[in-house]
């Protein structure tokens, strides 16, 4: 008598299907059969994976507009200038400088030896760059590095007066 290659699975979705199990060895479909009946069956598990992507869009939507928010208030609490750039770079851009910055206060001056006067001048050097692209391109530095890297901003971080330049 040839080994049982069917299995009858009564899935914990409630779901029942006859699974053709010949593609393992014989000596490994009962076990499979016993984990595939502790899983949904296959359509209900595309459903609540489709339904968890959707929910995920919506949570990082949502906890994109509340960052958005929280930075530009925070950008108008602390006079930082608009940032000029594309218009998906430039909402980007706001939430980066207030991460940048607000992660840079907290290593150089809650955490480290920096003078609030010292941090003034790094705020007032971090207002003259406007440039969108320059806060995302930093996005991944360092809080230490952010006085180098203000220090080391190209003129096209900064605004310039003649626009042909």
């Amino acid at each position: 008598m040839a080994a049982k290659t069917i299995w009858p699975i009564n899935h914990s979705c409630g779901h029942k299907a006859d699974r053709d199990l010949s593609n393992r060895p014989a000596d490994r479909r009962a076990g499979f059969a016993e984990w595939l009946a502790s899983q949904e069956c296959s359509d209900c598990w595309r459903a609540s994976k489709e339904n968890s992507e959707q929910d995920k869009a919506a949570w990082v939507k949502v906890k994109r507009a509340e960052e958005q928010a929280e930075s530009e208030a925070w950008s108008q609490q602390y006079r930082m200038p608009p940032l000029e750039g594309t218009e998906r770079a430039v909402p980007w851009a706001v939430r980066c400088r207030h991460q940048i910055l607000a992660a840079a206060y907290t290593a150089l001056i809650v955490e480290g030896e920096t003078s609030e006067p010292e941090w003034e001048e790094i705020e007032e050097t971090a207002r003259t760059i406007t440039r969108a692209g320059w806060w995302i391109d930093q996005r991944s530095s360092e809080p230490d590095d952010l006085t180098e890297l203000l220090q080391a901003a190209t003129d096209a971080g900064r605004p310039s007066e003649n626009p042909f330049f």
